[in-house]
């Protein structure tokens, strides 16, 4: 919308808002020099004032600690750049011009900073709290588990199911529905189970809809195992602030149950790697890399004689490719300090350990800022597709002939291309468990029907 005024652009906006609108304070100086939190926008739509469907942007808190959103027009999107901290509003509105007019900023910048979307008190408050919940809980509740599983017992007892209802029907459907997968993904194969547990695994963490296939292909083969003692689940950080590998020194609970946190291996990494590990913990509140995997390894692993599920130890691994395997900044946990460590705790405790990588591998289409649909048979689409499939085929051959520290050199000379999310952890576990062998089980790309986002993944077992 070059060109627009902002006057015409940001008087409609408080139709899709609630309508009593916070207001702007002039005597706080965070929103005299407002400084943008990380923020993720994505399309929305509401009714303008004549009626009809108006496009907006919704504004997210991208660390995912607020919950509340910010609906804009599409031509303030200029605006939020300059809310650096090192502007007053002055000086945003006459840099953006086109009939921005300082109330209509002012309006916006309450907006923002109601949703604590603006780096100040309302957010240091709410940060604070959350910290202290987090930390006050023996182990993290469920979020995504709990959606997924509030989804199916609707599906079975319909939208007007009270909580209680959801709750007693919801953990049986899942149980029920994995197994049904496992069955599926398994009907045709040649060895639908392995003969003893592997060191590691690599499954999705794409949410159950899409990936199924993936996380059937592998946790089903894993049913007739002996049962692991521990599992580390190395995930990705998608929201966090943490610039190096993230330790969680808590269990994680599910509607199926609780899944401890093993505390003899959170220890020996603290002593080894440092309490830098678990700085920022919190970003494990809200990261669904590590938790959706909990369903499976309670499904599949049950209970023991104490009625206890295995025991787990969750870790987010930044990307290596950024800058070298040390953290972005150099004052995080490196990600060969983190290896180094989980290796030789793992060699020290006794029992089985059994190493999950939680893995997305290409991230592509306009949904991810690609100029082209990836859907239909058009030479641009199908050419599109045909470059992410040879790249995660060649990224992938990497992995397959165990040659992490050539795959972190590849995707950095590349650039990742096709926005892998899990190198981190992918590469993490190869350099962990040292496996003598690999054996990819299945490949897919789950893509949206309009071929607006499409995301890899595989199956695989490392032993």
């Amino acid at each position: 919308m070059d060109g627009a005024r902002y006057d015409e652009a940001m008087s409609h906006e408080s139709s899709a808002q609630p309508p009593q609108l916070p207001k702007f304070d002039p005597g706080a100086q965070h929103q005299q020099r407002p400084k943008l939190r990380p923020v993720r926008g994505f399309p929305a739509q509401a009714n303008g004032p004549d009626g009809k469907p108006q496009q907006f942007i919704g504004l997210a808190d991208a660390r995912q600690i607020s919950e509340k959103v910010v609906f804009i027009m599409p031509a303030a999107q200029v605006i939020l750049p300059m809310m650096d901290g090192s502007r007053g509003l002055d000086q945003i509105v006459g840099e953006v011009g086109r009939g921005l007019t300082r109330p209509i900023l002012e309006q916006l910048v309450a907006q923002l900073d109601e949703a604590a979307l603006l780096e100040g008190p309302v957010f240091d408050a709410l940060n604070s709290k959350s910290k202290l919940e987090f930390d006050s809980l023996p182990y993290l509740p469920p979020a995504a588990s709990a959606n997924f599983c509030d989804a199916v017992a609707v599906q079975t007892l319909g939208k007007d199911a009270s909580e209680q209802q959801k709750g007693e029907v919801g953990p049986t459907r899942v149980r029920e529905l994995f197994d049904q997968w496992m069955a599926k993904a398994l009907e045709d194969a040649d060895k639908p189970s392995l003969d003893v547990l592997p060191k590691a695994i690599v499954v999705p963490h794409i949410d159950y809809g899409r990936g199924w296939l993936n996380y059937a292909t592998v946790y089903g083969r894993l049913r007739v195992c002996d049962r692991p003692d521990r599992i580390v689940v190395l995930g990705t950080n998608h929201f966090g602030q943490s610039t190096g590998v993230c330790g969680c020194d808590k269990g994680y609970e599910t509607p199926l149950g609780v899944c401890g946190v093993d505390d003899e291996l959170a220890s020996k990494l603290r002593r080894s790697v440092g309490e830098e590990l678990y700085t920022n913990r919190y970003d494990h509140e809200r990261e669904h890399s590590v938790e959706l995997q909990m369903m499976w390894i309670q499904h599949v692993f049950g209970v023991n004689e104490a009625g206890e599920y295995p025991k787990v130890y969750g870790a987010l691994v930044h990307d290596p490719t950024v800058n070298n395997g040390e953290s972005y900044d150099g004052a995080g946990v490196g990600l060969q300090r983190f290896v180094d460590a989980l290796k030789q705790a793992i060699k020290e405790m006794p029992g089985r350990t059994l190493v999950v990588s939680s893995a997305d591998l290409s991230h592509v289409g306009p949904g991810f800022g690609d100029p082209h649909p990836l859907a239909g048979d058009g030479s641009e689409a199908t050419s599109a597709r045909n470059r992410v499939l040879r790249h995660d085929q060649e990224m992938l051959e990497l992995v397959v002939n165990n040659k992490p520290a050539e795959l972190v050199a590849s995707m950095a000379w590349m650039q990742n291309p096709t926005r892998w999310c899990s190198t981190g952890n992918l590469v993490a576990t190869l350099m962990t468990v040292e496996p003598r062998s690999l054996e990819m089980l299945n490949y897919m790309a789950a893509m949206d029907q309009q071929g607006v986002t499409m995301v890899s993944s595989v199956g695989m077992v490392m032993v």
